[in-house]
């Protein structure tokens, strides 16, 4: 018993460190990044190093900062930084009131004015007359000519406080700092994903001699740029362009014809922090069947001929079978043929309940600032002052009303209503309301009409008496910019085909993939890509895979400390990343793994070439 209570002790103690370390690193990154654009661009003078510390809420003396800027220094990195701060530990209260105590002899609690500028111009780091004026005004509490410096204490304290919070808000705030420049991707969780308790050891390739596939070639490849004085791993893989390409055809019309089928319509959203979420799905199958499973973007009809952004978005889906709770997801595989813009996975399925959790990279679709010459009109009135909704208005409602019409059937039921209503305006329709609509819209066994659909619109511009705020509110949310075009959303399709039984697929929920799809991502690419250890470095793992389309690579961390792995793609050609930076780094937390980055051609009528280092930072 008492052994029990000790390891449970000790565990808890570790697990209090983990937090404790956590925290002076996020502190540490905030204030990093508040003076400099990248935790991987070095300081590179004493005046940023005393920026950086003060914005860590230090206060350092010349002395201080000549301590650790030498004249034999040129750079300081950031675990330089992060080194000085666990030796430099901001100063207390009464460590301030001792420096006041030795001015004040007496303990009045109060210094002349003029007594205080004498000492801040002669002592020490000698201040200008100007910088002495600017703290007296702030700190002049009883306006008699003396200091409170009790409360100068206090404000100090305040205020270095200030500049750490300011700095960890703007990290939190700015999704640019927290995913790329040091970071984890938004679906996965900060600590990243735990590895399994027991895992057959990855292949491992010291040297990266690959089996490939055709149009494929990798060689070991070390950018000039890269540290090689650290343990690292470079991998170089060359893609062929997509016309050169042999696509194999994933559905045999001939073979197929008897299966039964099934489909649901979906749809990525993209969030103002730059998230993905998009419909989960569950997946029932009576029996034991061959299953063809597809994925690819939605074209919606009445969109021909415009410009499509969301088709040129990568698809994919990954399969889980569910077992006694829905947190133990077993993932069975994920959607690795292709054909064209159609991604599909091929096999064997028990009877049972299966999730479909569709994934895209987010190498395609991202935040992207374009100039948008001028603003939709999406209402107008007629000669009798009735409004009505423009002609593009009302396109662009029946782009939404197919994309939110997850069976297909050309009418809405409450539940696919429900997810219009939960992506818009963050509530759900009730039975009441529903009855509501019905005495109200045009509507079918008791499911909405485009017409019915489209007159709720114009009601909702007629309750606002024209003013068009909360339909943009409503489009916006949807992924359409100002000039009605989808540019933050993927409308997509699944298909699912079953050879002995007919197959059942129902959207559960509209949200971000989490923790599941990130572990079904990660495990896919230790599954089925190349491993390979870092040199110098036996309990850490780059894992790559690679197909046409694209190329992930996921680090696995097997040490027991967290580890910052840089990550260098300055020798890639035509090719771009969902985090939007050529040279990055990713934190990844002890005993987890974690995605490094997704790849993919930036023009795909053209060869792409992936040679990226990884290297421990």
């Amino acid at each position: 018993g008492n052994q029990k209570t000790t390891q449970m002790e000790n565990s808890q103690g570790k697990k209090s460190q983990h937090a404790e370390e956590a925290i002076f690193y996020l502190n540490c990154r905030a204030a990093y990044l508040t003076v400099l654009k990248s935790s991987l661009e070095n300081i590179k003078s004493k005046e940023q190093l005393g920026l950086v510390l003060q914005q860590a809420g230090r206060n350092p003396s010349q002395k201080t900062i000549n301590k650790y800027w030498t004249s034999q220094t040129t750079s300081l990195n950031f675990d330089d930084f992060c080194a000085i701060l666990k030796k430099e530990k901001p100063a207390t209260k009464n460590e301030l009131l001792e420096a006041f105590w030795k001015i004040d002899t007496d303990k009045a609690g109060y210094i002349l004015h003029d007594e205080l500028c004498k000492i801040l111009t002669t002592r020490g780091d000698k201040m200008t007359w100007e910088e002495v004026t600017s703290i007296i005004k702030q700190a002049d509490f009883n306006c008699s000519g003396k200091l409170d410096y009790n409360k100068f204490c206090e404000l100090y304290l305040s205020t270095s406080e200030q500049c750490c919070r300011a700095a960890r808000d703007r990290l939190d705030t700015d999704p640019r700092l927290r995913q790329q420049h040091f970071g984890n991707q938004t679906e996965n969780s900060p600590e990243g994903i735990p590895l399994p308790v027991s895992k057959p050891s990855p292949r491992v390739s010291r040297k990266t001699h690959h089996k490939l596939a055709k149009g494929d070639s990798r060689a070991p490849s070390r950018p000039s740029s890269a540290p090689s004085s650290k343990a690292s791993s470079s991998t170089t893989v060359t893609v062929g362009a997509s016309s050169s390409r042999n696509t194999k055809l994933i559905i045999e019309p001939d073979t197929m014809k008897e299966w039964q089928c099934a489909q649901s319509r979906g749809c990525f959203y993209l969030e103002e922090d730059g998230e993905i979420i998009s419909h989960k799905f569950r997946m029932h199958l009576p029996q034991r069947s061959a299953l063809c499973i597809t994925i690819k973007p939605f074209s919606i009809p009445q969109a021909e001929g415009k410009s499509c952004h969301w088709l040129s978005v990568d698809t994919a889906l990954f399969i889980l079978k569910e077992n006694e709770t829905q947190e133990n997801l077993q993932l069975v595989g994920f959607t690795e043929l292709q054909n064209k813009e159609m991604f599909g996975w091929r096999g064997e399925l028990g009877a049972g309940v299966y999730w479909l959790l569709p994934f895209t990279t987010g190498c395609r679709l991202r935040k992207v600032k374009t100039q948008i010459p001028g603003e939709a009109q999406l209402v107008w009135r007629d000669e009798d002052g009735e409004l009505a909704l423009t002609k593009e208005f009302q396109a662009a409602l029946l782009d939404v009303f197919d994309t939110i019409d997850l069976d297909g059937n050309g009418l809405l039921s409450l539940e696919e209503y429900n997810f219009f209503e939960l992506r818009t305006s963050g509530e759900k329709c009730d039975q009441e309301a529903w009855a509501v609509c019905k005495e109200n819209f045009e509507m079918k066994k008791n499911e909405l009409t485009r017409q019915g659909f489209l007159d709720l619109n114009l009601m909702e511009a007629n309750d606002q008496d024209g003013d068009p705020w909360d339909l943009w509110v409503t489009l916006l949310s949807l992924g359409y910019n100002k000039a009605l075009e989808m540019t933050e959303a993927c409308p997509f399709v699944i298909d699912i085909c079953a050879e002995r039984c007919k197959p059942r697929i129902k959207a559960i929920s509209l949200e971000a993939g989490g923790s599941q799809l990130s572990r079904a991502v990660c495990s896919s690419v230790l599954n089925k890509g190349e491993a390979e250890v870092l040199d110098g470095s036996g309990n850490i793992f780059i894992h790559t895979y690679t197909s046409d389309s694209r190329v992930t690579s996921v680090i696995e961390n097997k040490s027991e400390t967290r580890v910052i792995i840089h990550v260098n793609n300055e020798q890639s050609k035509n090719c771009l990343n969902n985090r939007g930076l050529t040279v990055f780094a990713v934190e990844v937390a002890p005993k987890s793994m974690m995605v490094s980055q997704h790849v993919m051609a930036l023009d795909e009528q053209e060869e792409w070439i992936y040679s990226c280092v990884h290297s421990l930072v």
